[in-house]
């Protein structure tokens, strides 16, 4: 069972992406935030596996909330919920940790899919779904500084990052390409350290200004 905490001011959203959950056999609401103070300081307490985060609340928004529970080592695997076609404020979001987004008339089918792949460990960061976000990645700048001379990337890791951009777990593209998972953790460990970035969403969105995906 997959744990979900609901992070919205409004109160007909929660019960709204609540009562479509309440369809989804492995999936439990078991926690809900009207603001991002709240969500700061309920997510450690609840520990969900996913997060549904909006990112326009009044006070505290959504941006702030994954830089507090980031910096604090407590933000779980968290989905961007917006209503809003807004390329700035999503990117900021991603990089305070999201694993993604998606927009509140998302399809229930759709929903389900993407929470059980960011628990997984995937992100839902692919070029249907970011085609104007990606306009702005000429700002995301790196983490660290990449290696001066990098090597580059080799076939299997060119694969592997084209498998992460489609939200693939590691366990997924362990069984796809018949390896065993460490295998692919470290494959992955090697991609972020080539591409300077810290994690698999920066590396997928990196693939994209690459041009690999």
């Amino acid at each position: 069972m997959i744990k979900v905490m609901l992070v919205d001011d409004q109160n007909l959203v929660r019960k709204g992406v609540r009562s479509l959950l309440e369809l989804a056999e492995d999936i439990e609401v078991i926690a809900e935030a009207s603001d991002g103070g709240e969500a700061v300081a309920k997510v450690p307490e609840h520990g969900p596996d996913v997060v549904l985060l909006d990112m326009r609340m009044p006070g505290m928004n959504g941006v702030e909330v994954l830089r507090q529970l980031n910096e604090a080592g407590t933000l779980p695997p968290t989905i961007i919920l917006t209503t809003f076609d807004d390329e700035e404020l999503v990117l900021a979001g991603i990089r305070n940790g999201a694993k993604g987004y998606l927009l509140k008339d998302v399809a229930l089918d759709e929903l389900v899919s993407a929470i059980k792949t960011v628990a997984e460990g995937g992100s839902i960061v692919k070029p249907a779904v970011t085609e104007r976000l990606l306009k702005g990645l000429e700002n995301l700048e790196t983490d660290f500084s990449a290696l001066d001379r990098p090597d580059p990337l080799t076939d299997r890791e060119t694969e592997i990052l084209r498998l992460m951009a489609g939200g693939y777990s590691n366990k997924e593209i362990a069984s796809s390409l018949c390896v065993a998972e460490g295998t692919v953790k470290n494959h992955v460990s090697n991609i972020l350290s080539k591409l300077g970035v810290r994690d698999r969403t920066r590396a997928v969105l990196k693939a994209f200004e690459l041009g690999f995906v």
